[in-house]
């Protein structure tokens, strides 16, 4: 996992992280969908953890008469059509009631999905040990059961391992379930060549004019060259405005992007173009060992221009002006230290929204148990999220309605309840919402402001009794905000909280407006008294049905969540503790 972006605090956050939102808006350092859809157009789409898991079982039924099991485990994992699809298997242990397998097996850790493993151990029939593992028949062998798991919920363990009891599911066709199947443990580490990171300063000179009436706008994109030649982006800069001197915010690139110090890199020059059709206006290639060497002369690097010719040399220059190595801690790193994320949900109720018991109302709970847009959004969010919260109790409030025999409210427990706000499990948050539909009448207006800060008191509190935990809240609306000002002043001022905040807009509402509290397209908040947010703690998404195949947008929301958690814990030099 890793990722790179051209600011001190996004640099250092992507590093371990989940990709960032990539471009640039009306500052220097915020981005622009022109060139994330860019990068993207050319195979960006970040890099995520690689998990090794190892296994051993206890307690395992004998299934051979002469002698004990010959045990094997088989891997799968399961999508979210049910389908399961087999991932690796072990090697088979001899006689053996209690394995430890050498085998590991590799996968990939995605934050924003909920990647459910399937665990079937068999007992492998004398007659086909000489057999490589993968070409065994399962239907060949005895069944001596199964367990299941998100991978999440081993990593989430403090020694990232996880004991499941074993049980018989489909496969065991007797007339009689065993009671005790044994047990089987699942340890995870993370695949990490090296946490080794490299900070530099970038600069050129020289570069040349694109615009007939202004100077260039310049932004650096960094690509790696994987075995078939291809170049894979990992790291861009922020776009730089009106400049042929430019010196950009440092760059951040770990072992893990780059392969080695040895491996080749491309950097490629480009004037910023609103269309998305960026200009090249140089490249050159290097190692980071060259860059170094780069660094250490002093000297720059003559930038070429790909033509039909060949290559064009021209007088721009490429300087390195710092080169450094430290170690960053990864997302993972801070939760085998004890650090949780905690879900809070608030949803709009407001008159907008339509009259629950009608069917094209956005609140209308189908009998046939087809979720309406909150109850998907709720669950796609909170499936993912449940795991990284020990005790499962998420504080639920509800805006925009009136309570029975009261005024309206803009920050209502969810559940009902006038002195606390907390619901067990995400079920509890589904049923607390299908109640609340009952008891409350739809108003208005829609106001942000009172959740954000009451989410903030909770998590200030948190950090004042220092509390290793942080905080997303949900916001679920299917209208613009009306206190835009009320809610920037509550923005900017959690921004130096362990908060993050996911705005998701459902119906087919503008939602235009909406962008501005999203740092992603533009400048930073500002409060009404002219203090600007630390950092971006808002993302927002109009959400949509997703189609076969689709990844979904509050999938993507999520995809940022470890980017954000990093931001701040290295912002305020938090480290892991383990």
């Amino acid at each position: 996992m890793g990722n790179c972006c051209s600011d001190d605090r996004g640099g250092r956050a992507a590093i371990g992280g989940t990709p960032v939102n990539i471009g640039l808006g009306n500052g220097n350092d915020a981005p622009n969908d022109a060139v994330h859809l860019f990068l993207r157009s050319r195979g960006y789409h970040g890099l995520f953890s690689q998990i090794q898991l190892s296994f051993s079982a206890s307690g395992l039924r004998d299934r051979d008469v002469l002698s004990k099991s010959d045990p094997m485990l088989v891997v799968h994992t399961r999508g979210r059509d049910g389908v399961l699809k087999e991932v690796g298997r072990t090697e088979v242990v001899l006689n053996s009631l209690n394995p430890k397998w050498i085998n590991t097996l590799n996968v990939t850790f995605q934050f924003e999905i909920v990647q459910t493993m399937l665990f079937r151990l068999y007992d492998v029939d004398t007659q086909f040990h000489q057999m490589e593992v993968k070409m065994l028949k399962l239907e060949e062998q005895q069944f001596l059961g199964e367990a299941s798991c998100a991978l999440s919920e081993i990593i989430t363990k403090s020694n990232r391992s996880l004991t499941l009891d074993l049980t018989y599911g489909e496969e065991y066709t007797g007339l009689s379930r065993p009671q005790n199947c044994g047990t089987l443990a699942v340890h995870a580490e993370e695949c990490i060549s090296s946490k080794t990171t490299n900070e530099m300063i970038l600069r050129c000179s020289e570069l040349e004019h694109k615009n007939l009436f202004s100077r260039a706008d310049p932004f650096l994109v960094i690509s790696k060259i994987v075995e078939s030649g291809i170049s894979i982006p990992i790291c861009k800069t922020e776009v730089i405005r009106n400049d042929l001197k430019p010196t950009w915010k440092p760059v951040f690139l770990n072992i893990q992007q780059v392969g080695s110090k040895d491996s080749p890199l491309v950097i490629e020059c480009f004037n910023f173009n609103s269309s998305g059709k960026h200009d090249l206006i140089g490249k050159l290639q290097k190692s980071l060992l060259d860059l170094e060497k780069l660094h250490s002369s002093m000297k720059g690097e003559t930038l070429v221009l790909p033509t039909a010719a060949g290559n064009k040399v021209l007088k721009s220059q490429l300087f390195v002006d710092t080169f450094s190595e430290s170690t960053q801690h990864t997302f993972l790193d801070y939760l085998a230290g004890g650090f949780e994320v905690n879900f809070m949900l608030a949803v709009d109720f407001t008159a907008s929204n339509g009259n629950p018991r009608l069917p094209d109302s956005l609140h209308y709970i189908d009998p046939s148990g087809r979720p309406n847009a909150y109850q998907r959004a709720i669950l796609e969010v909170g499936e993912v999220l449940q795991f990284y919260d020990s005790d499962k109790r998420f504080p639920a409030w509800g805006f925009g309605a009136r309570p029975i025999d009261g005024p309206v409210s803009h920050c209502f427990n969810l559940n009902g309840s006038s002195t606390y706000c907390e619901v067990e499990g995400i079920q509890g948050i589904m049923m607390a919402y299908a109640s609340a539909l009952l008891n409350v009448s739809l108003a208005g207006p829609t106001l942000f402001g009172p959740v954000i800060n009451n989410a903030a008191q909770i998590a200030g509190q948190s950090l004042a009794n220092g509390r290793h935990r942080y905080f997303v809240l949900l916001i679920i609306t299917d209208g613009v905000v009306t206190d835009l000002q009320e809610t920037k002043d509550a923005l900017v001022k959690a921004s130096d909280l362990p908060l993050s905040i996911l705005i998701v807009g459902v119906g087919g509402a503008d939602f235009k407006e909406m962008e501005v509290l999203d740092a992603d397209k533009g400048e930073r908040l500002e409060s009404s008294n002219g203090r600007v947010a630390t950092r971006d703690i808002v993302q927002f998404v109009p959400f949509r049905d997703v189609q076969s195949g689709e990844i979904s947008v509050v999938q993507e929301l999520l995809a940022e969540l470890p980017t954000q958690f990093l931001t701040y814990m290295r912002s305020r030099d938090i480290k892991p503790s383990y």
